[in-house]
């Protein structure tokens, strides 16, 4: 094995049933020789805020060595890691299969599966994590959700500051009483002279694409379309990306068991399964497979699935996409979201957008500081702000009439990054995703 591992990394499966597993002190002996080694390197200093409290626990010790470091102390690092996977994919030499054997995220997924397991997860933390079921009852009631969870609202947001521990300031996702599944039914008529005829595609909705902006479903389904392609919405249920963060494996597992099961029959009819959101495409292709290894159905539905950015990707470059694209004014700046990166498929996003004509793309690709719940949290609010900084200072200096990220999320947020830089945002289409662009430029 040489030196900085150049082979392809490897990832083991998640032995979360085993009773080890959840042993504190193999943890924390793990805890300390994988600290040791990083502590060594330092190669992910900027990449999240784990590695630089890390750092600092280790300078300020008396040792100057992890040794020096109390247990309890390590809580920080732990609570810190968005679980982006970045290090893991883009930076760590000592990944598997190289000999030191370092997982840093699924590190911090059993500390904070072990942290769960003993009820140290919030009853709050715990009800965010219900993106689902927050999710139905909210578009229930959209306006009156809508109307609470503005940054302007001064009766209601500092409410949700001291009973759910979101911050104040937090830009918070919108909710639509018309949700994708809702809008989906009947599709949109299939073009039958598209280079794609033939194919068939059931998207995934995600939490987000159903309950918070169903247009980046009902872009998708109109590309798709006009291509050619037969596509059918189905949302079986959330990702539990939320539960993830929060250690709640077995919430997980059972996610991935319903959400598996329900599509392993679109799968036998011949789709291709397509999520519409990266941190959902994510979970179902590589956490899930990690988590029940020995699941038939979670392992072809792995295989079977594309993120949609990937997929159209893959239209262009096999049958080829249908003609009708038009330039977009004002050029675009595209935001390449981690849980993107992290799946290991290369630039989609950019990819994509590169195929609409004279109209110029600006790339970033780097943390927006988001990371999902954590992103929002009083207390992680201001650190998001602070990491995204660099993303929101260069899509300031862009001035492109669009910005869009692969998650909306992201997008959000490094919109709002922009305001505190005292830029103005004013000018900015609100459109999220690169599809919806693709499907703009199309006319639909």
């Amino acid at each position: 094995m040489g030196e900085g591992s150049l082979e392809a990394p490897e990832r083991r499966p998640i032995a979360w049933q085993q009773s080890e597993f959840y042993d504190q002190e193999k943890l924390d002996a793990e805890l300390r020789r994988v600290f040791d080694i990083c502590h060594g390197c330092r190669r992910c200093f900027n990449l999240c805020d784990s590695f630089p409290k890390l750092f600092d626990l280790v300078d300020e010790c008396e040792e100057g060595e992890v040794e020096g470091v109390a247990s309890a102390d390590f809580k920080a690092v732990i609570d810190a890691c968005t679980l982006c996977d970045m290090c893991f994919l883009t930076k760590c030499p000592y990944v598997p299969p190289h000999e030191f054997d370092l997982d840093f995220p699924h590190l911090m997924l059993r500390a904070r599966a072990i942290q769960f397991k003993n009820g140290e997860v919030g009853a709050a933390e715990r009800q965010l994590t219900k993106t689902d079921r927050n999710g139905r009852l909210a578009s229930m009631v959209a306006p009156l959700a809508n109307w609470a969870s503005q940054r302007s609202n001064a009766l209601t947001r500092p409410v949700m500051q001291a009973l759910a521990g979101i911050h104040r300031d937090a830009a918070l996702p919108r909710y639509h009483a018309k949700t994708l599944t809702r809008r989906a039914a009947p599709p949109p008529e299939i073009n039958r002279e598209g280079p794609a005829f033939g194919r068939k595609a059931v998207l995934y909705a995600t939490c987000f694409a159903n309950y918070n902006n169903p247009e980046i479903g009902v872009a998708a389904e109109a590309v798709l379309a006009r291509n050619g392609v037969e596509t059918a919405v189905v949302h079986p249920a959330c990702c539990a990306m939320p539960q993830l963060e929060h250690g709640d494996i077995a919430a997980v597992a059972e996610a991935a068991v319903k959400v598996a099961g329900e599509l392993a029959g679109w799968i036998d009819k011949g789709y291709d399964v397509v999520s519409l959101v990266p941190s959902c495409s994510l979970m179902v292709k590589f956490e899930w497979p990690l988590i029940l290894p020995a699941d038939e159905k979670v392992q072809r539905l792995a295989t079977a699935t594309f993120d949609i950015s990937q997929y159209i990707v893959d239209l262009a470059k096999g049958p080829g996409l249908a003609d009708g694209l038009k330039p977009l004014a004002g050029g675009v700046t595209v935001h390449i979201a981690c849980h993107a990166r992290a799946q290991n498929i290369g630039r989609k996003g950019a990819d994509m957008l590169a195929l609409l004509p004279d109209t110029p793309v600006e790339v970033i690709e780097r943390c927006s500081g988001h990371g999902g719940t954590w992103g929002i949290l009083e207390d992680t609010f201001p650190v998001a702000l602070k990491v995204g900084k660099p993303v929101a200072r260069q899509a300031a200096k862009n001035k492109s009439a669009f910005l869009v990220s692969e998650c909306p999320l992201a997008r959000e947020h490094i919109v709002q990054g922009i305001e505190t830089l005292g830029e103005e945002t004013a000018a900015i289409e609100p459109i999220q995703h690169p599809v919806q662009l693709i499907a703009r430029s199309y006319g639909l």
